[in-house]
């Protein structure tokens, strides 16, 4: 009654070889996709991570602080802000260039960026003071210097890139303050030190309640 033929089946069998393949090709087609987008989310979480971790360790440690008398004639104040520091432990290198400090007192709130005002060694200090119009030298409102205390494994400065690395922090408060005097006595800094990737330490300073016997640029401790 009913006749098979031989050409019907042929055609239905490449029909469904045809499907089959293309089925085959879109599954290895998502699971590339798939197998991609795990890798981008990979990259992406270590990325971050690496990022929280850098921000945790990669900062710099106050050792100690001191700060220098000025004896203005009508009074004494502290005109220099003077910080030890060091790699915190597990820190990679922190670069001074890329460094900077929230600086906050009583009257005054500043970033501060680093200017580079140390001989070639880079363990002498050159101009702290305002610069002046047209000079390349000194500092201005919103900048610190430092200098370093021991950098004798290399000529990184102002690199800190061991765990033996000391550099000194100084900070010139009359020009931060824009006045003849720096911070009284008895008056508190907040500093925020920052480094580029975002890890941080704060300190407070506190000026000592009187100087009375201090002369000028003796060294106070805060």
């Amino acid at each position: 009654m009913f006749e098979e033929n031989d050409a019907d089946r042929g055609q239905v069998g490449i029909g469904t070889l045809i499907v089959f393949i293309a089925m085959v090709l879109v599954a290895a087609i998502a699971a590339g996709v798939l197998v991609n987008t795990a890798g981008f989310l990979q990259a992406t979480a270590e990325d971050a991570g690496q990022e929280s971790v850098d921000k945790v360790t990669n900062r710099l440690d106050v050792v100690s602080q001191h700060g220098l008398v000025n004896d203005y004639g009508d009074g004494k104040a502290v005109d220099s802000l003077n910080l030890t520091v060091r790699l915190a432990a597990g820190s990679g290198s922190v670069s001074l260039d890329t460094t900077t400090i929230k600086y906050v007192s009583d009257g005054t709130a500043r970033n501060l960026v680093y200017n580079n005002e140390t001989g070639p060694d880079g363990e002498s200090l050159l101009n702290v003071s305002q610069s002046k119009d047209g000079s390349a030298r000194g500092l201005n409102a919103t900048e610190f210097t430092a200098y370093a205390l021991d950098d004798s494994d290399d000529s990184s400065f102002p690199v800190l890139n061991g765990q033996a690395d000391r550099f000194e922090i100084v900070i010139n408060t009359t020009v931060v303050e824009q006045n003849d005097q720096g911070i009284s006595t008895g008056d508190t800094v907040e500093l925020d030190i920052t480094s580029r990737s975002g890890g941080s330490s704060q300190i407070i300073l506190t000026m000592p309640q009187q100087l009375a016997g201090q002369g000028d640029d003796d060294p106070v401790p805060l």
